[in-house]
């Protein structure tokens, strides 16, 4: 599952790069929302690119609050479904048949711009699970193209979800307890996924057919990722860092 996600890049290079520009909300304009690595249960604002405003950038509330829900009840709906995972992911094979995702599928799907994510690789030690962050980026360097869906509740607050799948098998590698990967798009996949023009078979061809394995490079990194104290949140923690538990080619 992709619950940590890392987003150097200031909005004018974000601007720059998606030939798109920023639409604040209610954002101070010299705000800028970078994160070294951030986890979905903080639930920051994030810059999506979303279907009903394909040329802007938009500040949007990680972790979806399906539309019949109120936003002014977030903080409850997010502890209340937190063993469900917040809201953070949503599993593409339910797209068309969730309550919480249907009416997102065909009007409401969106691109998280990131330059990179964590999945956890389960070892051994002494008989023992053992968790080793990976960190996932593109080999060319360039922004990773989340691919999700959002909502709007009846009181207007707007809220995302990254959409996974099962593990292709670079995925299925590292991310070896859960068997997931996030939907990656392709460069020339962003403006088919922002279309209004999709049926439900396109929306599955896009997402079957995402970015692949081959594009990524992925590496250990310090477990200081998962300390609470916010350890993880520094310009560094994307260093690989080999471990003597590893025994697999990465």
């Amino acid at each position: 599952m992709c619950y940590t996600t890392r987003l150097v890049r200031k909005a004018k290079e974000l601007e720059k790069y998606y030939e798109r520009d920023r639409v604040f909300g209610e954002l101070p304009e010299d705000q800028e929302l970078v994160y070294n690595a951030v986890s979905g249960f903080a639930h920051p604002n994030m810059w999506i690119i979303a279907q009903e405003k394909p040329n802007n950038f938009i500040p949007v509330k990680w972790g979806l609050i399906p539309h019949y829900k109120l936003g002014a009840e977030a903080e409850a709906y997010y502890k209340e479904s937190i063993r469900y995972g917040s809201g953070l992911n949503a599993k593409s094979e339910k797209l068309f048949e969730s309550n919480h995702y249907k009416h997102s599928a065909l009007k409401r799907r969106c691109v998280i711009p990131v330059d990179g994510f964590f999945e956890p690789h389960t070892a051994k030690k002494n008989g023992k699970d053992f968790k080793i962050p990976f960190y996932f980026k593109r080999k060319n360097d360039a922004p990773v193209h989340l691919a999700g869906i959002y909502t709007v509740t009846s009181d207007k607050l707007v809220t995302f979800s990254i959409l996974t799948k099962a593990a292709t098998p670079l995925f299925a590698k590292i991310h070896n307890l859960k068997n997931r990967r996030p939907v990656l798009l392709d460069d020339e996949q962003l403006d088919a996924w922002l279309s209004n023009d999709l049926d439900e078979a396109a929306v599955n061809e896009l997402i079957a057919n995402d970015m692949a394995d081959e594009l990524l490079k992925t590496y250990p990194i310090s477990k200081d990722l998962y300390k609470r104290s916010g350890e993880g949140d520094r310009e560094d923690i994307i260093e690989q860092l080999d471990y003597a538990e590893l025994d697999i080619e990465y």
